[in-house]
């Protein structure tokens, strides 16, 4: 284009110079044929550079696509045998979506504990035990249980997930790994896998996502800690303006308060609903009932009889709890960064009747089995105030009530009341505060303070630090 337009301005100066040629002398002729050769020159010359510019430019883009390239088909290799153009370009998006795939979360955490009680001797009185999350942990120094994470999109139509959890005993177990779709018709979802389960408020977060460093009294006398499946989940969100959700899972029931059972079919069945809305720009709440039904096979523990005799006793039959929990939070303006307020609360009711077996290994009276059937209840209220950005403070209170367990043993006169010594009545009580800074959405510092009276006459005060670290790609929690 600048070639055209300076042979065009030289045709011209020379039609000029012709024009004018009758009238000058030779003289006037050679200046301006010399003024047309350096015009002439001069844009030549910055043509050629432009020109230079555009090739380096157009190198560099050149090289920048190849290396593109060079990536994407080293993701994709392996692939399938291309089929179309249209399968092509479908599998380079997806090549290119889990180029980084899976995304991996890791949390850290740990404690200091100092117990004004022998933590070995622990026990919630009037509850059969069950798992190892009970109580307040060792004393001094410990590794909190770390958890590893690795998720992705399956493809359009699943996704999946797995977390490792890393306990203070350098064990290692699964705690979550479950694919579920994504978006079926009518605010379907399914999940299959191991999962928290959807009942009550806490039981589906991961302990880091806790407002306290311990679950409440009535998750670890109910639960064991959290109660958690393998098998499926069904949940349907309703199309209304007002949340409100519905879930039914069933399983394999291996997890207290149920045990391993060497059958087919289901072991464990349970059921929710969750309705929740806004209060305006500020607040927000939510309410739910669960439903979760057990049973257990010979699920053994450890009692000391009337004679100060160790012995192990088990129950068989069905375990039914239910589940009232109810969330409510308040933010001024939506903004919960500054400052915020959340006031939760659940309560637990659970009935279970079968067979108690004293003494299964024979070490006093021998095995002596008889019917039993106990209804418990439970609850808990606590308040989380983030009186300014990075800081909060809560208070917790648990209460239990165990009453009075039906042994046929024992109105039978066969055994004693004594012989079932961790059964006796009783209600056991915790009252809980926490100041927690978060210097990052990442990282947490907690300082907690409890009163434990569960067990009759005996008070613990407990002291815990907690460090709670976050590294890696994390999903926000749920409401």
């Amino acid at each position: 284009m600048y070639k055209q337009s300076v042979l065009a301005a030289a045709f011209a100066a020379a039609l000029a110079a012709s024009h004018f040629a009758a009238a000058a002398d030779d003289k006037d002729l050679a200046q301006i044929r010399e003024q047309i050769r350096q015009m002439k020159d001069d844009y030549e010359t910055r043509i050629r550079a432009l020109e230079s510019r555009l090739q380096e430019a157009e190198a560099r883009s050149a090289r920048a696509a190849a290396a593109a390239a060079g990536s994407t088909a080293t993701a994709a290799a392996g692939a399938a045998p291309l089929s179309s153009p249209a399968a092509s370009a479908g599998r380079a998006t997806s090549a290119g979506a889990n180029a980084f795939n899976p995304a991996i979360s890791l949390i850290l955490g740990g404690t200091y504990t100092r117990l004004t009680q022998d933590p070995e001797q622990y026990r919630i009185q009037g509850f059969l035990p069950g798992g190892e999350e009970v109580g307040p942990g060792a004393r001094s120094f410990n590794l909190g249980e770390s958890e590893l994470t690795l998720s992705a999109n399956v493809d359009n139509r699943f996704s999946g997930k797995l977390t490792f959890a890393l306990a203070p005993d350098n064990s290692v177990g699964v705690e979550e790994a479950f694919f579920q779709t994504q978006g079926l018709a009518g605010g379907m979802n399914l999940m299959a896998g191991r999962f928290l389960s959807g009942i009550g408020y806490l039981n589906g977060q991961h302990a880091h996502a806790w407002d306290f460093v311990d679950a409440p009294l009535a998750y670890q006398a109910f639960f064991g800690g959290q109660y958690k499946n393998d098998g499926l989940q069904l949940k349907w969100l309703a199309p209304t303006d007002r949340f409100l959700e519905f879930g039914l899972e069933a399983g394999r029931g291996a997890e207290f308060p149920g045990t391993e059972r060497n059958r087919n079919g289901l072991s464990s069945v349970a059921a929710f609903a969750h309705l929740g809305d806004d209060i305006g720009d500020s607040a927000s709440w939510r309410v739910g009932l669960s439903y979760l039904r057990n049973r257990a096979v010979e699920r053994e523990y450890e009692d000391i009889d009337a004679t100060d005799t160790a012995v192990v006793n088990a129950f068989t039959g069905k375990s039914a709890t239910w589940i009232a929990d109810a969330v409510f939070k308040w933010a001024p303006g939506g903004n919960a960064t500054r400052t915020s307020f959340k006031l939760q609360g659940e309560y637990f009711r659970r009935k279970e009747n079968g067979a108690l077996t004293y003494d299964t290994q024979g070490q006093s009276l021998g095995a002596t089995p008889g019917s039993y059937d106990a209804a418990q209840s439970g609850w808990y209220l606590q308040g989380i105030y983030q009186f300014m950005p990075q800081w909060r403070v809560g208070l917790r209170y648990d209460k239990l009530h165990s009453g009075t367990p039906g042994l046929s043993v024992v109105d039978d006169g066969i055994l004693a009341a004594g012989d079932f010594s961790r059964l006796l009545a009783y209600n056991p009580s915790r009252s809980t505060a926490m100041v927690d800074y978060s210097p990052s959405e990442f990282s947490r510092f907690r300082v907690q303070f409890a009163r434990d009276q569960s067990r009759p006459g005996v008070t613990d005060n407990q002291f815990f630090l907690q460090y709670i670290m976050s590294l890696g790609v994390h999903g926000a929690h749920a409401f």
